[in-house]
């Protein structure tokens, strides 16, 4: 095998690979990218048995063949490299030599028929959306995806098709996140749980463009396609969450309000409560709701904190309390200018929504106030 490519090609193919490489394993093969050789363009790929990525790029081949070699150690050598063309080669003693400029090494190699085989999908259903709505969708969804191994349906987002509209939820037991599009073309309805670390992973690798991609699935497996890209990634078993029977579709109290203007007040406030929320949720942050205005306070050993802001307000008087960081979680995926909040009892959850229309749904457990 001998190839030339310049570095920024290369580098992007492996930055978007390397994210599926084994990062504890007994299997060595797992730790390594397999490289290899098609007319004019080479294939990277990693698996680590459970996401599994391919990326293609053109270069110029000047000798077909195929390799592993050990993912980081590659990685870190190429990106050192000065920004030229590359020259790489497998030769006579199984030895990955790469040249640049003055720049030799040499890496020892695994053997390609012992690399793992990706799952061959036979994609049931499928959609296609832009690169830049689905990165959106995930960057405002993942944050509320359960890190608890004890519930593992809830570690993914839960991806429903349905009237040829795209619902993206997570939940983790104190939340939940809901997003929604539109999609062009007519779709078959279905649902799959994609792990939330394939979707940080894909997130990384897609861009903020218009460019298409296109999400398919099988029985327990999904595919995330693009030009040069491929992800495969194992679906998630189990029964999700029925999460439209538990968002409250009444309220007793609502407040319409600027988002950055509550954010900035939960951001000052949870400077007292964090200090104690992240060991115990003894000391959540009140929030009263009067006629015309929101307090948001909090105190605790560490000082007491009160915000007062003005605001339309429907509905009755309410004092509950929230972990502060919930709230923010929410109020920082939100782009609109003003929302709205609404609320039932002091032990009902809250919802935050569009004043404009109901592309998201943002809701958040209370905690119990002490007397």
């Amino acid at each position: 095998m001998k190839i030339v490519c310049y570095k920024d090609k290369i580098l992007k193919a492996i930055n978007s690979v390397v994210k599926g490489v084994a990062s504890k394993t007994t299997m060595p093969i797992l730790e390594g990218i397999l490289i290899q050789t098609n007319d004019n363009d080479i294939k990277l790929t990693t698996y680590d048995l459970e996401i599994g990525i391919e990326y293609i790029m053109e270069c110029e081949v000047k000798e077909q063949g195929n390799t592993v070699v050990n993912a980081i150690m590659f990685s870190e050598i190429i990106r050192k490299l000065p920004d030229t063309e590359i020259y790489i080669t497998l030769n006579e003693k199984d030895l990955l030599e790469i040249e640049c400029e003055g720049s030799l090494y040499k890496l020892a190699t695994m053997k390609s028929e012992e690399f793992p085989e990706l799952p061959k999908i036979e994609v049931e259903n499928s959609i296609e959306l832009e690169q830049n709505n689905l990165k959106n969708m995930i960057r405002k969804t993942i944050f509320a995806v359960s890190s608890e191994e004890s519930r593992p349906i809830f570690t993914g987002c839960l991806f429903e098709v349905k009237d040829n509209k795209l619902n993206v939820v997570a939940v983790d037991g104190f939340r939940l996140a809901l997003r929604n599009t539109i999609l062009d073309g007519n779709s078959n309805d279905f649902s799959a749980v994609i792990p939330g670390k394939t979707l940080n992973e894909v997130n990384k690798i897609i861009s903020d463009s218009f460019d298409p991609i296109k999400i398919g699935v099988a029985k327990n497996q999904a595919l995330f396609e693009m030009d040069n890209c491929k992800i495969v990634t194992r679906i998630l078993d189990g029964e999700f969450l029925n999460y439209k029977s538990v968002i409250p579709s009444n309220w007793e109290t609502r407040i319409k309000v600027n988002k950055n203007t509550i954010q900035d007040c939960f951001e000052r406030i949870s400077l007292i409560s964090s200090s104690v929320m992240e060991k115990e949720k003894k000391y959540p942050v009140k929030v009263s709701v009067d006629i015309g205005k929101v307090v948001i306070s909090c105190t605790n050993q560490t000082g007491d904190a009160k915000e007062e802001i003005y605001v339309s307000t429907e509905g009755k008087n309410l004092e509950v309390g929230f972990n502060p960081k919930y709230f923010l979680d929410s109020l920082k995926a939100i782009d609109d200018e003003e929302v709205y909040i609404q609320f039932g009892t002091k032990i009902s959850p809250c919802i935050i929504k569009s004043v404009e229309n109901n592309d998201y749904t943002y809701m958040i457990l209370p905690i119990r106030l002490k007397d």
